[in-house]
């Protein structure tokens, strides 16, 4: 099962001109820990699948309103002539396909 089959929101947006965040909301506590327990799911494998460093990712759970937030470096910033995503809404794709 894929983080899309669980998360009934899966969405990105810009966090500043030079981060992305990628927001996972559950409608279980079960599905929540799934994900957030999956050996898939991890700093690191989200850091190989943006093409950034592990320490760069930020993984930050909200158990009490069943949400997952990331917090990713965006590779190059918002706006620039080499970005192809202004708004950063089209970057939960890899995430939510991680395997859980």
């Amino acid at each position: 099962m894929k983080v899309y089959d669980l998360a009934f929101v899966c969405r990105s947006k810009n966090a500043g001109p030079f981060q992305l965040t990628v927001d996972l909301m559950f409608r279980t506590k079960t599905d929540y820990e799934r994900v957030l327990n999956s050996e898939n799911f991890t700093s690191g494998r989200i850091a190989a699948l943006y093409h950034v460093k592990p320490e760069q990712v930020a993984v930050k759970p909200f158990e009490r309103i069943l949400t997952i937030k990331t917090v990713i470096p965006r590779n190059v910033g918002s706006g620039s002539p080499a970005d192809t995503d202004v708004y950063g809404s089209q970057q939960h794709f890899p995430l939510g396909d991680i395997e859980v």
